[in-house]
């Protein structure tokens, strides 16, 4: 790896910096608007049953777990002039952005007489969905650690990438509450609301998208042979799974994702039941605060925090802090709106951590990992943490279930 490093012609800059994270928007636009719209839209809205709903997210999950190590694998195993990760991008990014609008196209939109039929719609799509979200966000993030090899250029990079990362998540959280009126209403005014948004982000998606595959840095020389050495397919899983720092990983990074996941998921539901707040734009809001205070806390806070104590140490004092913040959502009630404002500001002192540190320390094990085989297996990774990851997200509907 130090040869690799030693061979790096590119030193880091901020112009740099800024083009690989332009793909961060494409990446956050879509799965946070997923995470965020997609279980309020089929249960409240369109009154899919929760039961369904949750069967549905299982068998999404399950595919998965074939799916993003499967995709990692080919990533790791293809060899093209455009390198190893672009074309999969290439593929991806229009069917992803297409994919945005049909989420919100069930065939009956008030469905409680045709429970089947958005039920099986609603699989296929989130499944199709999936497919290509990962195509594009496993080989958009793979690119991160072979694009800057050491750490001081990973921390200055990030700082940058995370700061596109919440113009995604403002796209998926504010955005909507511009196009629908009520988030939980179950009427057909609602569902062409949500579609007018679908529309709006497909086209946000793409464009962005286009932008990222024309600016990105392109695949270092150093790295254009390691295809010959990635290995099979289970092999690859087992080598994951194998490696200790991953294994130590894998817990926290399952805990991690289910309040990613949770979090946005209920927001809507929350807001209503327990704020007794209607109002979508409101309702996004409380989520823009967070991911506000996301912004700055990186900056001001995690950033130094990084430098002084190391990635791993910053991590577990992230996630404390974290826990701390999440703590006060327990005694909220109605006509506490200002508070709850408030509360959700804080939760992104830790929110922001977790979200700047988490690919620093991915980047850390896949760096241990090549110098103890000699091949850098960015995709096959993250397709193997894509799949812990989804342990995560059926913890979130059987919680909510």
């Amino acid at each position: 790896m130090n040869e690799k490093k030693k061979g790096d012609s590119e030193s880091y800059s901020f112009k740099r910096g800024a083009r690989f994270a332009t793909g961060q928007i494409a990446d956050q636009a879509a799965y946070q608007t997923f995470t965020f719209l997609v279980f309020t839209f089929y249960f409240a809205v369109i009154k899919l049953d929760i039961i369904l709903i949750t069967i549905g997210f299982i068998i999404w999950a399950i595919w998965n777990s074939l799916n993003d190590p499967l995709l990692g694998y080919l990533s790791d195993r293809t060899h093209t002039r455009l390198g190893r990760r672009l074309p999969y991008i290439m593929i991806a990014i229009i069917p992803l952005g297409i994919i945005m609008f049909l989420l919100f196209t069930p065939p009956l939109p008030i469905g409680v007489a045709n429970q089947s039929g958005n039920f099986a719609y609603f699989l296929i799509i989130i499944i199709l969905f999936e497919f290509f979200y990962t195509m594009y966000a496993l080989n958009a993030t793979s690119l991160f650690p072979e694009t800057f090899l050491s750490n001081e250029d990973r921390i200055k990079a990030n700082n940058v990438r995370q700061v596109f990362l919440i113009l995604g998540l403002f796209i998926a959280f504010i955005l909507p509450g511009v196009f629908i009126d009520k988030y939980t209403l179950s009427s057909e005014k609602t569902v062409g609301e949500y579609q007018l948004f679908g529309i709006v982000v497909a086209i946000i998606i793409i464009v962005i998208g286009v932008i990222f595959i024309k600016v990105t840095p392109r695949e270092k020389v150093e790295f254009k042979e390691d295809y010959k050495n990635a290995p099979r397919f289970f092999n690859s899983i087992k080598l994951c799974v194998k490696s200790k720092s991953f294994r130590w990983y894998i817990p926290a990074e399952v805990a991690n994702w289910f309040v990613y996941g949770i979090l946005p998921t209920l927001v809507p539901l929350y807001a209503k039941a327990v704020l007794g707040m209607e109002d979508a734009f409101m309702v996004s809001l409380l989520l823009a605060s967070t991911f506000l205070s996301s912004a700055i806390f990186i900056t001001i806070l995690w950033k130094p925090v990084v430098r002084k104590l190391g990635n791993r140490k910053a991590w577990m004092v992230s996630m404390t802090t974290w826990i701390l913040t999440l703590l006060p959502l327990m005694f909220l009630g109605e006509n506490m709106v200002a508070i709850a404002m408030i509360v959700f500001f804080f939760i992104g002192l830790g929110l922001s951590g977790s979200l700047y540190i988490i690919d620093l320390i991915v980047s850390d094990i896949i760096d241990e990992d090549e110098v103890k085989t000699g091949t850098r297996r960015e995709a096959g990774y993250y397709g193997v943490n894509a799949f812990f990851l989804r342990l995560a997200v059926i913890i979130v509907f059987l919680s909510i279930g």
